[in-house]
């Protein structure tokens, strides 16, 4: 495949369940582009000086998602190129959602309720139900409509490596599939 980086938006944010890739494949898209990664988690650490398993358990759920949506901001307000991985809590609120859809071209890791269960394995660092797949399967369908609503792409990655969800986002960002 050919494409021109150029051509491509200024940022890619992606966004889906814990699980599904957003940091394996942001990591692996920044590098093939050459951009900056922002990873959603990792800028939390960064302004908070803790983990956000952390700050789940000591503060509870709704200081995380604070603490994510800061962190998501940030991140969208920063100038110039970048793969951002964005927290799930983001698109929970309409107004982070609005956000998200001005900060770039959003692209929706989508995966089975199962496939998040099995990458997230024994849910070390992750919240306490991460590894309940009842739990993953409400969540994974309350959050789908808000997806679903932000995303300029969706790319299914059941089954697939980091490469192959690469290569389908840069094939749909270049074909005006998405933004």
């Amino acid at each position: 495949m050919i494409f021109r980086v150029d051509d491509l938006p200024e940022r890619i944010l992606l966004v889906g369940m814990m699980g599904a890739g957003k940091s394996t494949v942001g990591r692996a898209l920044a590098a093939r582009l050459e951009r900056p990664f922002l990873d959603n988690d990792a800028l939390v650490r960064e302004r908070t000086g803790r983990e956000p398993a952390e700050i789940d358990r000591t503060d509870g759920e709704d200081a995380l998602h604070l603490a994510e949506i800061e962190a998501f901001e940030r991140a969208a307000g920063r100038p110039g190129r970048a793969v951002i991985a964005v927290a799930g809590a983001v698109v929970d609120l309409e107004s982070e959602r609005a956000k998200l859809r001005e900060a770039g071209s959003v692209v929706w890791l989508r995966a089975r309720p199962e496939t998040l269960r099995d990458r997230i394995g024994s849910g070390a660092g992750r919240r306490d139900e991460a590894t309940d797949l009842a739990w993953l399967v409400r969540r994974a369908a309350e959050r789908a409509s808000s997806y679903r609503a932000v995303a300029d792409l969706i790319v299914d990655v059941d089954d697939c490596s980091a490469d192959e969800v690469v290569a389908a986002i840069l094939a749909g960002l270049e074909d005006g599939s998405a933004g």
